[in-house]
């Protein structure tokens, strides 16, 4: 993926799209072939690789018993960063995303969208090139939504590639540069959002090349019948 860009992965479910994901961010070994994050082989120097991404898993697992700018503030520490750098960017972080009114509010009280963002400010701290986001946007609210996407976008503007994966093929269209489809564990397009789509939609695009299930005329022809 080009550095400073913005790629959505794109696949139906079980194309591969998070497994992919775990291999490119060291959580899962591949069976073979070679991952390079920023020039530097993420298998064979893992902690170098690791220091230069950030990393928003489908599946949060957080600290719950911490509050959001306490849970920010472990994950710099973690991560080596100064203190008083740490705290001055939780700072701005939490006022960003919309979460200065539950700044005492411990996590586990938090809702999917607050949580989403809280993951994704501990992410963002160590100022990552490369940020990995699986479903960023699944079930969240509309608002919650936007603050994420402007968030992102200033990371992109800033020189950072963000490399997300999402079902929501509109969303991919409207914030990607480049685009790749997934299908059956491989890559079968990859490229600039406009070359991909190759004047349809992205939608159309991906049903297109991934297949989709033919409703036979007699299949579920009992639906709304029940006298029940």
């Amino acid at each position: 993926m080009p550095a400073g860009s913005f790629t959505g992965l794109v696949g139906p479910n079980g194309a591969g799209k998070t497994t992919t994901l775990k291999m490119a961010t060291g959580l899962l070994r591949p069976d073979s072939g070679h991952v390079r994050l920023e020039g530097i082989d993420a298998w064979a120097d893992p902690v170098a690789a690791k220091a230069v991404i950030g990393v928003l898993p489908e599946e949060m697992h957080l600290f719950e018993r911490l509050t959001g700018p306490e849970l920010i503030t472990y994950n710099g520490l973690l991560r080596g960063m100064d203190a008083g750098v740490v705290e001055q960017r939780a700072e701005e972080l939490i006022r960003v995303l919309g979460l200065e009114p539950a700044g005492r509010t411990l996590v586990v009280d938090y809702s999917h969208g607050m949580r989403k963002k809280i993951a994704l400010a501990c992410a963002l701290i160590h100022g990552p090139r490369v940020l990995f986001l699986d479903e960023p946007f699944e079930a969240i609210d509309p608002v919650s939504a936007r603050v994420i996407r402007s968030v992102l976008e200033r990371h992109t503007d800033s020189g950072g590639t963000v490399i997300l994966s999402s079902h929501v093929m509109e969303l991919v269209e409207r914030l990607c540069d480049y685009v790749a489809i997934m299908h059956k564990g491989r890559i079968v397009a990859a490229g600039p959002v406009a070359e991909v789509r190759a004047g349809s939609t992205l939608e159309e695009r991906f049903v297109e090349l991934v297949g989709a299930v033919d409703l036979g005329g007699g299949d579920l022809g009992w639906l709304g019948t029940s006298s029940a």
